[in-house]
């Protein structure tokens, strides 16, 4: 029990560590990251902190999941223009060598 709680409190410093990180950016400004293809889109109903961990964790059976279930996923074709032609912003986070966002409008 005592094993679980110290984990728990480093994974708790870890994610306030990433959430320190996030910050809101116009997709304009990560259009060079998508189309070297290292834009992943993260659903609404999910939290981008907890993506972010997962992903620093490696852990990919959590990952695959969620990309199972389209809720993790490269930002699309259709997507990045739509945010292209609406000037949007996103909530986004860097874990190299990936770049996480969430549609800020989906909130």
């Amino acid at each position: 029990m005592k094993q679980n709680t110290q984990e728990q409190q480093l994974a708790d410093v870890e994610k306030g560590k990433i959430n320190l990180e996030t910050a809101k950016i116009t997709w304009k400004e990560l259009e060079r990251f998508f189309a070297a293809g290292a834009v992943v889109y993260v659903a609404p109903e999910l939290v981008l902190i907890d993506v972010a961990h997962a992903l620093s964790q490696d852990d990919a059976e959590q990952f695959k999941l969620w990309m199972n279930d389209g809720k993790v996923e490269h930002v699309s074709d259709r997507q990045a223009i739509k945010w292209h032609e609406d000037d949007a912003t996103v909530w986004s986070v860097v874990v190299k060598p990936w770049v996480l966002v969430q549609d800020i409008s989906e909130d």
